[in-house]
Parts: C-alpha cells; structure tokens; sequence
C-alpha cells in the first residue's frame, strides 16, 4: 500500500490545517502509505510537535509551514516553500468557524477572513497545486467541508456559504479533471472530535454527542479518494443524495436552523 499511494499521486502531499484533529490524521495516514508531508499551520509549536510525530512513528520527511491561511498571499508563499517538491496529493482541511452566532453578531472583520480562508485560499490552492498535477496526469486533491453546505441555517450563514462554495468547487473539478489523471474529492463531515470543536463547545457549556474519530474520517477518505466527486463521511451511501434532498428548500433551512438551535442548548439535532 505504501508504494502503491505513492506511484499514483507522487511522493509529497500537503496538509493545510494539519496540526491536529483531522489533518494531523490525515498526515498520519498518507506518512503510513509512504508519503512524505508538508504540515501547513498556524500555531508553530502544535505543528512542529506534530511533525515529530510523524517522522518518528512513520520515518518519512515531514516539512513544516507556518501560515495563516486567511491572509492574502499566504497560499502563494506556501507554493514557493514548496516549489522543490513533486505535490501529488493535496488536502485542505482549514476552515472550521470558531463559534456559531448570529450575523449581525460577527465583526465583519471575522466574517470576511473566514469567506478568505475558506474560498479564496480553497481556490487558489485548487489552482495552484492542482495545475501541475494536470500537466503531469496524476495527483488527488481533497476538500474538507461540512454538513452546513446543504442548506443555510441560523447562526451559519458565512460558515454554510463558504463551506457551500468548497463542495461546489470539489465537484465542479472533478467534472473536469476526472479524465486527466488527477482525483478530486469533497469530504463532507459531521460532528468530528477535534481539538477546535472541543474548545467550542466547551466555552459554551454544551454537549458533544456522538462525534466522527479523525482518524476513521482520514483513513475513509483516503481510501475513497478515487471515488468523488463527494463522499459523505458517518452516511449509509456516502456518495448519495444530502441527507435534506426529500425536503423543500425552506423546510431544509428551518431543520438546519431547529439543529443549530439545538445543539446551542447542549443536545443533538
């Protein structure tokens, strides 16, 4: 398996948000096939602990790059941090909402480097990456979005339309790239433990419920990666319908909004 990852995409893969939760598990995945990682964060510390991580329990080469994704130029540095390397598998996994509330209740500040994280950047590394894997007909590019893409809700409405946006695109890719070599998924996610969903619903006194182990969500999708253009991570038919498509637009936001408004209260929608 190790050898046979990496004659298909090619030896270096890069983790955008990969510190911890479900990047790190998907760096850990891709190091356990024989790819050597590039760890893209912000929080330096985390990231190089991470990094030693891997080296020392897969004995891969691991590169750190510290960058906040949602500043202008960011990805265009990342690319020539990495323009030595043959990338042949890309996965952005930042982009997660550091608490839900309504609009008006954001800095427009918040909400507008939260749509640059998680469009601008999304797309610029889509380009950025995704071109040479073209040219060379091969490589794998994975999307990491959420169950707030299928409909808008309360409390979501940057975080849906940004996430939205990343299926979109996942999608739209791979109708163009799937005769070229190149692989594209859009991972849809569901409650996940993760660090930075913990520490959220931590400050707000709420419950987590039954939550996904990023390491399942990681290996899933790396073993579906030829599978796209979108898998549905926890669903019986992970490449089917959203689990909203019998209801009408209007019943589907009111559900979403009805969910949010539940966990707020420390209960499972």
């Amino acid at each position: 398996m190790a050898t046979a990852m990496a004659g298909t995409y090619g030896p270096w893969g890069i983790v955008a948000g990969g510190s911890d939760g479900v990047g790190v598990a998907f760096a850990h995945g891709m190091a356990s096939r024989g790819i050597n990682v590039v760890l893209v964060a912000r929080r330096v510390p985390v990231l190089e602990a991470s990094a030693d991580d891997i080296r020392a329990r897969h004995g891969v080469e691991v590169r750190t790059v510290a960058l906040d994704l949602s500043t202008q130029g960011a990805v265009a540095e990342l690319a020539h941090a990495t323009r030595d390397l043959e990338v042949g598998l890309f996965v952005y996994n930042a982009g997660g909402d550091d608490r839900g509330a309504a609009f008006l209740d954001k800095d427009l500040d918040a909400h507008l480097e939260l749509v640059h994280r998680n469009c601008g950047s999304v797309l610029e590394a889509a380009y950025r990456f995704g071109a040479p894997m073209v040219e060379r007909g091969r490589g794998a590019l994975v999307l990491v979005t959420s169950g707030a893409a299928w409909a808008g809700g309360a409390t979501h409405a940057a975080y849906g339309a940004t996430k939205a946006f990343d299926l979109i695109l996942a999608e739209s890719l791979w109708a163009e790239w799937r005769t070229s070599g190149v692989d594209v998924l859009g991972l849809v996610l569901g409650r996940t433990d993760t660090p930075s969903f913990r520490r959220v619903f931590d400050a707000e006194g709420t419950v987590y419920g039954d939550l996904a182990d990023p390491g399942d969500v990681a290996e899933e999708a790396l073993g579906h990666l030829a599978d796209g253009p979108t898998w549905i991570h926890g669903s019986t038919t992970p490449t089917g319908p959203s689990p909203l498509g019998a209801l009408s637009r209007r019943d589907a936001v009111l559900a979403m909004s009805r969910g949010a408004s539940a966990s707020r209260q420390g209960s499972t929608p």
